[in-house]
C-alpha cells in the first residue's frame, strides 16, 4: 500500500510539473508575439525623409562662360581736337542717331568755307575756259587762227575740269570732317563705357563711347570636347548667372566653334539669349548645361535609391511601417543627384533617404518634427 501511495504521489507531481511548464511556455510565447506590437517606433528625422513629387529633370553636358552683347558698337573719334561737349553718361539709354557729343569744329568750319570758295573759283575758271574753246573753234572754222590754238583752248578746259573735281573732292572731305565732329550713336542701346570727358583732347581713332544693345544677349561658353555629340545648333540651354542666385535663364545654341582650344581641349559655343527685360548685363559669369534630354515626372534624390543584382528599390513609409518597394528608373542627373522614377511610386509617398534607408522592412517608424509617418502619404494623395 505504501508503494502504491508513493507511485500515485509521484504521478500527481509529474502532472503538476508538466502543467507548470506548459503554462510557462505559453506565457513566453505570448510575450514574444506581443513584443513588436508594444515596442516603440523608430524615430526618423525629417532630414532623412523625402516626399515624392512631380518635377522636371534635365540631363546634358555642363557649360560655363560669360555674357556679352550680340550687338555692340565702339564709337571712336573720326577727327582730332578738343572734346567740346558730352551728352551721354554711362548707363544712359540712347537712340540710334542720337548726338553723344561734339568735338571743337571751328577749324573744320574754316576748312569747309575755304574748300567751298575754291569750288566756286574753279567753276568760274571752267566756264571761262569753255567759252575760250568755243571762240577758238569758231575762229578755226573761219580760218582766222590755226588749229593748234583751238587744241590749246580745249586742253585748258580739261585742266579746269580737273581742278574743279579736285576742289569738289576737298569740299566733300571738309564737310565729312565737320560732320564727324558731331558724335552720333550708331545703334539704339545703353552707354556701357565712356573713357573721355568734356575738354579732353582726342586723336583720330580714340575710343569715346561704347554702346551695347541689351535686348539680345549671348553667352560665350565652353564645353568639354567629349560632349560634342550632345551639341546641336538650336539646342536648348539652361544656366544660372552670378548675381541672380536661384534663378534660371534659358537660351539656345546659335553657333558652335569648328575647332577646340588646343590647351583646354574645350569647344566654344555661342548661346542666344532673349533679354527683353534687360536684367542680364554683359560681363556676368554664367554656369549651366546643354539640355540633351528632359522629362517631367516623379523625381527623387539618388540617396533614396538602393541598387543590387535584383534592380533598384526604395524604402517607403506606409501605415506607420517601413517597406521596401521595387522601382523602375528613367533619366538620371548626376549633377543635381536626382533620378526619375517611372514606376513603383506615387506622388506624396514618403521615402527614407540617406541613413534612413538602413531601417529594416516592417519596422514601425515615427518621423520627428511632423505628423506620424502613416498619415503623411494619405494626406498627400
Amino acid at each position: 500500500m505504501k508503494g502504491t501511495g508513493k507511485r500515485r504521489m509521484a504521478g500527481m507531481l509529474s502532472v503538476i510539473a508538466a502543467a507548470t511548464l506548459t503554462v510557462a511556455a505559453c506565457s513566453r510565447g505570448n510575450a514574444t508575439s506581443e513584443k513588436p506590437r508594444n515596442s516603440p517606433a523608430i524615430r526618423i528625422g525629417q532630414e532623412n525623409t523625402f516626399v515624392v513629387k512631380t518635377d522636371e529633370i534635365r540631363v546634358g553636358p555642363e557649360i560655363s562662360g560669360a555674357l556679352s552683347a550680340r550687338r555692340e558698337a565702339t564709337v571712336r573719334a573720326e577727327v582730332g581736337g578738343a572734346l567740346q561737349q558730352v551728352f551721354a553718361e554711362v548707363g544712359q539709354a540712347v537712340k540710334k542717331g542720337a548726338v553723344l557729343g561734339r568735338i571743337e569744329d571751328r577749324t573744320l568750319i574754316d576748312a569747309v568755307a575755304s574748300a567751298r570758295s575754291a569750288v566756286t573759283s574753279e567753276k568760274q575758271a571752267l566756264a571761262t575756259a569753255r567759252r575760250e574753246r568755243e571762240r577758238a573753234s569758231a575762229l578755226v572754222r573761219g580760218g582766222a587762227i590755226a588749229q593748234r590754238e583751238a587744241e590749246t583752248a580745249a586742253d585748258a578746259v580739261t585742266s579746269a575740269e580737273a581742278r574743279l573735281a579736285d576742289a569738289t573732292s576737298r569740299l566733300v572731305s571738309a564737310d565729312k570732317a565737320l560732320s564727324d565732329a558731331t558724335i552720333i550713336s550708331p545703334l539704339a542701346g545703353i552707354v556701357s563705357t565712356r573713357p573721355v570727358n568734356a575738354g579732353d583732347i582726342v586723336s583720330t581713332g580714340d575710343e569715346l563711347f561704347r554702346i551695347i544693345d541689351p535686348s539680345s544677349m549671348r553667352l560665350e561658353a565652353s564645353v568639354a570636347s567629349e560632349a560634342l555629340g550632345a551639341l546641336r545648333v538650336g539646342g536648348p540651354v539652361t544656366f544660372e548667372v552670378r548675381g541672380y542666385p536661384g534663378q534660371t535663364f534659358r537660351g539656345s545654341i546659335e553657333r558652335i566653334s569648328p575647332a577646340a582650344d588646343p590647351v583646354t581641349r574645350q569647344v566654344s559655343i555661342f548661346v542666344s539669349i532673349p533679354n527683353e527685360a534687360g536684367r542680364l548685363v554683359a560681363g556676368l559669369f554664367a554656369e549651366g548645361r546643354v539640355t540633351q534630354s528632359a522629362s517631367t515626372g516623379l523625381v527623387v534624390p539618388l540617396s533614396a535609391i538602393e541598387t543590387n543584382v535584383d534592380g533598384a528599390s526604395v524604402m517607403r513609409v506606409r501605415d506607420g511601417k517601413s517597406e521596401r518597394v521595387a522601382v523602375a528608373l528613367g533619366l538620371r542627373d548626376d549633377e543635381t543627384e536626382r533620378v526619375e522614377v517611372t514606376s513603383g511610386l506615387s506622388e506624396g509617398d514618403v521615402l527614407l533617404v540617406g541613413a534612413g534607408r538602413g531601417v529594416t522592412p516592417g519596422t514601425p517608424v515615427q518621423i520627428n518634427g511632423g505628423q506620424r509617418a502613416d498619415a503623411q502619404p494619405e494626406a498627400r494623395r
